[in-house]
């Protein structure tokens, strides 16, 4: 598989995230790829931000929240605020912020990092100041990750549920898989619940039983 890892400032295949009292083991980790190495590399410069405000969207279950809570812990020279789920927030509130970042962050050193969900339109903003401001803002979208990066993804989201996966596993799943971070994570809990389920280790054939699960019976004319 190729290596589709940003050089320009040698970002890590994963990056180690600050968590809370409930995580996964082992620690959860960013996997970097092509779906969002530019997206990190831009943002970790907010003081070149348009405004100092920074929108990034993309699919479900893409690592939005995880990249926010990583830029979130790095140590820089402006204070960033991080609202997720920014398409759920109260329109009036957030032009307030967008605002009050304009007016403070030259001298006090803010940012502001706005995470949206991604439907098939996009971001629609209903109040017409907001749309213009956040419009003029540096706009990020996470894309889906190609063949390299689902299978480093595949083998994390395997380490987290502590399930003993070799790289065979994503070698023969990711090209007879759904493409999306979505399916990804799918395929590793079904994967998951059947090996229990069998009391066995994730061979070869729970997998193509989790692609059956999931895809439906033709996959096995495919194997």
């Amino acid at each position: 598989m190729p290596d589709d890892s940003p050089s320009l400032f040698n970002v890590p295949s994963q990056i180690a995230l600050p968590l809370g009292a409930q995580t996964l083991r082992p620690p959860q980790r960013l996997v970097v790829g092509n779906g969002n190495s530019s997206v990190i590399e831009a943002l970790s410069d907010p003081a070149s931000w348009p405004f100092h405000v920074a929108v990034l969207m993309g699919p479900a279950r893409s690592g939005k929240s995880l990249i926010g809570r990583w830029l979130a812990g790095q140590e820089r020279s402006l204070a960033l605020e991080v609202i997720d789920d920014a398409h759920r927030v109260d329109e009036v509130e957030l032009f307030h912020r967008w605002n009050a970042v304009q007016q403070g962050g030259a001298r006090a050193g803010e940012a502001l990092l706005l995470i949206a969900g991604q439907g098939e339109s996009g971001w629609q903003i209903a109040l017409p100041d907001l749309a213009s401001r956040i419009g003029g803002s540096l706009q990020l979208a996470i894309t889906e990750p190609d063949d390299a990066m689902a299978g480093d993804l595949l083998m994390a989201l395997a380490e987290q549920r502590g399930l003993s996966l070799p790289q065979a596993a994503a070698d023969y799943l990711v090209p007879r898989m759904e493409r999306s971070y979505a399916a990804l994570e799918a395929l590793v809990a079904a994967i998951d619940r059947i090996s229990l389920e069998r009391q066995s280790p994730a061979t070869m054939s729970v997998w193509r039983a989790a692609l059956e699960a999931l895809q439906g019976p033709e996959q096995q004319r495919l194997f």
